[in-house]
């Protein structure tokens, strides 16, 4: 695991499974299958009380793999989950009201950076981490070309770690590092089949073992 920090590593975003102990199954299972950052849980349309159900089941699955866990948007429902952070989908003004009222406590970040300019203004907030993508902007095998291109230019010159969505097959991790990306989020590439999760995780890490640039350090 030591050298696993100076290359691109694995975000997952948790799967739409609305049976709360199938989904926890699902996702210990796939953290089974090798080095996970963190994990992104989304609210899928759920009501907030639904919401909190499912997170206080995922966040000790996610927090025993050795991963963080990351809430999707409820401020309210981290906290009360003990999630390690929150993700902020929305833009600049969202994320600034996080920050300051949960760093340093939780891990902050997240964004909606669609071109330089935002992204730059959410990076003037100092989050965590900027996300390039959408949690569901997994709908082509390959991520998207325009984070691909944003995350190049900002990994090229701000310290800020970043997290691209990467595209519905495994393969397009590979992609994402290639940018120079710390961070690369997979969701329907690693759960479109749940049983083949944790082997997809594996695949995944093996691949960026052998051809994921290094960072410096």
């Amino acid at each position: 695991m030591s050298k696993i920090e100076n290359r691109c590593r694995l975000v997952l975003v948790a799967p739409d499974i609305p049976d709360i102990a199938e989904q926890a199954r699902v996702l210990a299972d796939a953290l089974k299958g090798g080095d996970v950052a963190s994990v992104i849980v989304p609210q899928y349309g759920l009501n907030e009380t639904d919401f909190q159900k499912h997170a206080e089941a995922l966040v000790p699955v996610i927090q025993e793999a050795g991963a963080a866990a990351l809430i999707d948007g409820d401020t309210r429902v981290a906290g009360r989950a003990r999630a390690d952070g929150i993700h902020i989908p929305g833009g600049a003004d969202a994320l600034s009201e996080a920050i300051e009222r949960h760093t340093p406590k939780m891990i902050v970040g997240g964004g909606n950076a669609t071109d330089r300019h935002h992204a730059l203004e959410i990076g003037e907030l100092r989050p965590d981490y900027v996300f390039f993508g959408r949690t569901d902007g997994d709908i082509k095998p390959e991520a998207h070309p325009k984070n691909l291109a944003l995350a190049e230019w900002w990994a090229s010159m701000i310290e800020i770690p970043c997290v691209v969505m990467g595209g519905a097959d495994p393969q397009s991790a590979l992609a994402v590092a290639e940018t120079g990306a710390e961070f690369v989020a997979l969701r329907l590439a690693v759960f479109a089949d749940p049983a083949q999760a944790p082997s997809v995780v594996a695949a995944v890490n093996a691949l960026l073992d052998e051809k994921a640039p290094r960072f410096e350090d």
